[in-house]
């Protein structure tokens, strides 16, 4: 069985009131409750099991008989593509389910990936970066995860728009404005030198 300290993201040592907090936190996540008709109620009653299991094993102190030797999910590519589905139909709840699911040590360049994008859907710009960073370091010849990862840097860095940007766009600065005034006056000069007047209170 996988470290009870692990399943419930709790550090050794953590009081009996963090190890609650936790507890909690996560049944009501993954509560079958939440997944009636739905094509993940068996992961996530399995799900509720590992937490109620790695619970009970801190409250009665048995944690330290577990170990990650023989814990595994056995998740495959069928299982990348039904997250995949999930994703396309805006289910990122269920999809993040199967995410968790699958075990640390099977977690490779996709994994992140997936999880970068369940992030990036939500709005989660810093989480989104921090698991493309990580897919792109695992397979840093795969395009797609490059790409992820450079457009989310380059988001993050911020960067300029040109006059032209902006007047295509619609957005014009402020100095545009202030280009009008100046060749008005401009004109009002040349007028008056020449005895004119387009302007008549300058």
């Amino acid at each position: 069985m996988r470290d009870p300290y692990e399943v419930l993201g709790v550090p050794r040592g953590a009081s009996q009131e963090q190890v609650k907090t936790a507890y909690r936190n996560l049944a009501k996540k993954y509560h079958p409750d939440q997944y009636v008709n739905s094509p993940l109620a068996e992961n996530a009653n399995r799900k509720m099991q590992e937490i109620n299991e790695a619970y009970d094993a801190i409250i009665s102190g048995n944690a330290s008989s577990y170990t990650n030797s023989n814990y595994s999910y056995g998740y495959n590519d069928s299982a990348y593509n039904q997250i995949k589905d999930l994703m396309e139909a805006n289910r990122l709840d269920e999809a993040e389910v199967l995410l968790e699911n699958m075990h640390e040590s099977t977690r490779d360049a996709q994994w992140y990936y997936l999880k970068g994008q369940i992030n990036y859907k939500r709005g989660w710009s810093d989480q989104a970066f921090t698991y493309f960073s990580v897919a792109y370091k695992k397979e840093p010849q795969n395009p797609l995860y490059r790409h992820a990862y450079e457009n989310m840097r380059n988001q993050r860095s911020g960067g300029f728009r040109t006059s032209y940007e902006r007047h295509n766009t619609g957005h014009s600065s402020r100095g545009d404005g202030c280009d009008l005034c100046c060749g008005l006056l401009c004109a009002d000069s040349c007028c008056e030198c020449c005895g004119g007047d387009l302007i008549p209170c300058c």
